[in-house]
């Protein structure tokens, strides 16, 4: 196995106890992504006690011994990069950004040192010493807005908590295609597209997922909402809003033409068809403080190209 890089763990008492072996491995391995990490396991490039294992759900145990083959050529070196962050708040057990867009979190594939990931480790040496440096929730990268960094690892596995427990709020507003004539409720289980994994989709057999959207300001042909969650699906505002015929704008996975009224203003079809990204802001964070215990909310505005898109609308409104 001369072309391999080895690597070793020996799983105790403080580490994910009674856990699958392939949620175990993404927490220590984390220079590699689940994906990445999950293909090693069926490429039989993982051993449990010295035993080859090509099941990822297996469980392991205390005192496991885990060792896990890494192709040299598939090496990944994660290095921090000076990146600006925009930090609105920061204490020493965590912090608040506003991400901007266009910008990836974690690394991945085509991404390895451009990311937020890399951002924190230059910002602070201590993020190499938590899982995912700190990063216990995702937004995609073309949408902004706020995230909570976690700078150690116990507040890490408490934010973890408050979000599997769904104790931290978060509200966004986006802007949608077609007009809706009142809020309401999208309760629609969602799962990977079963023809392209990149993509997710609304399927009976996915994981429950429930969005909530209230209207801001209607336009002529176009809505400005605000969303809330209650589930934190991978695309889960994307796809609920396709969903019923409500793409986001500029969302070009999950939307297209084809969800636009015809007839419609060729200066306003010209303006939608051009804006750069899924119009999708992260405005509002609120949850008790894991250490302090006082409840703590943030707020940020709408970035520019949002902004400057309602001005856009509201003028062609009239």
């Amino acid at each position: 196995m001369n072309k391999f890089l080895k690597f070793e763990k020996k799983f105790s008492f403080m580490c994910f106890l009674n856990t699958r072996l392939d949620q175990a491995i993404t927490k220590f391995f984390k220079s590699y992504s689940r994906t990445y990490l999950k293909k090693c396991i069926l490429s039989n490039q993982v051993f449990i006690n010295n035993k080859k294992v090509n099941i990822p759900k297996k469980k392991i145990y205390y005192g496991d011994l885990i060792t896990v083959f890494f192709f040299k050529s598939n090496e990944v070196e994660i290095l921090d990069k000076n990146i600006p962050l925009n930090i609105i708040y920061e204490d020493e057990h965590l912090l608040i950004l506003n991400k901007q867009t266009n910008m990836v979190v974690h690394p991945g594939a085509g991404n390895k040192n451009g990311t937020i990931f890399n951002a924190l480790l230059h910002n602070n040496k201590i993020f190499k010493n938590i899982p995912r440096s700190g990063i216990v929730h995702r937004l995609d990268k073309d949408t902004t807005g706020l995230m909570v960094i976690a700078k150690s690892l116990i507040v890490y596995k408490k934010l973890k908590n408050l979000f599997k427990s769904r104790d931290i709020h978060r509200e966004y507003e986006a802007i949608i295609i077609g007009n809706v004539i009142s809020g309401g409720v999208i309760s629609a289980p969602i799962s990977r597209n079963i023809y392209k994994r990149t993509k997710m989709a609304v399927n009976k057999n996915g994981k429950s997922a429930v969005t909530y959207y209230k209207i801001i300001e209607n336009f002529n042909d176009f809505t400005h909402v605000k969303v809330k969650l209650n589930s934190g699906r991978t695309h889960q505002i994307r796809v609920h809003m396709s969903y019923i015929r409500h793409p986001l704008v500029g969302d070009q996975i999950y939307g297209g033409k084809k969800f636009l009224k015809k007839g419609i203003d060729s200066i306003i079809l010209n303006k939608i068809k051009n804006f750069p990204r899924q119009a999708l802001h992260a405005k509002k964070l609120s949850f008790f403080h894991p250490i302090k215990n006082t409840f703590m909310s943030w707020k940020t505005n709408l970035p520019k190209d949002i902004a400057n898109l309602i001005e856009f609308l509201k003028f062609f409104n009239k």
